[in-house]
Formats: C-alpha cells, structure tokens, sequence
C-alpha cells in the first residue's frame, strides 16, 4: 500500500473519490444485470426491476450503516458502499419515469401499485435491514 503519513489531504480526497467511482460502476452494473434478467423472467409490464433494487438498496444501505458505526469501518469504505454502489444500484428516476409511463398509458393501478410497494416496501425493507445488521452484530 503507501505511507499514510505521505498522504495529503488532496490524496486522500481524490483516493476516496476514485474508489466512490469505482463502487459506483459496480452498483450501475448490478442495477442493469438485474433489470435484464427481470424483464426476461417476468416480462418488461411492470418494473420488478427498479422496485427490487429499490428495496434491496434500502434494507442495505440500514444493515451498512448500522454496522459500519458499531464496527467502526474507515470512512471511505462507508462511503464507497453507500453513495458509490448503492448510489449506483438504486434508482429514484428510474422509478420516477416508470411510475408516470404507467399513468400515462392508463395504468394507474399499476402505477399506484409501483409507488405504494416502493414506499412502503422501502421503509420496511430498512428496518430489516437494521435488526439484521444488528442481530450479526450480536
């Protein structure tokens, strides 16, 4: 590795940056493997795609968070896995532009349906992910 006590805080900052980055083509990456193999699997008529990494991302981002502050992980690595993969993985305007796509073309049920299961799907989704995290943590 390096000498940390090389390092300046330009370095630092721009190591993290790079490493965001890098997590964050990861989370792109999963997000798109995952919307393919949905649309294949269930067909494209509803985005099982979006809500599934919309939820996933949510129970995560609790379960990292959580153990990231009782683990006391370094920073970047918090970061690289919240804003970079997850930042990538996740996706409001995916979710946004589907959601109007099905009201628009007369499927408010479905719309209604999207919004209702990513909102609320979303919030439990998270407080599993924290008494998951917390239960490994015990």
């Amino acid at each position: 590795m390096w000498d940390r006590g090389l390092q300046t805080p330009v370095d630092e900052d721009m190591t993290r940056l790079l490493l965001i980055c890098l997590a964050g083509a990861a989370g792109t990456g999963s997000r798109y493997l995952i919307a393919l193999w949905t649309a294949r699997r269930f067909g494209p008529a509803f985005p099982y795609g979006t809500i599934f990494v919309n939820l996933a991302g949510c129970f995560l981002i609790a379960g990292i968070i959580d153990v990231a502050t009782v683990k006391g992980w370094p920073e970047t690595a918090r970061l690289a896995l919240t804003i970079g993969f997850l930042g990538g993985f996740t996706t409001y305007s995916s979710f946004n532009q589907e959601t109007m796509r099905m009201a628009a073309t007369g499927a408010v049920t479905a719309a209604s349906l999207n919004v209702v299961v990513t909102l609320v799907g979303g919030f439990i989704a998270g407080l599993c992910g924290r008494v998951a995290a917390r239960a490994l943590l015990d």
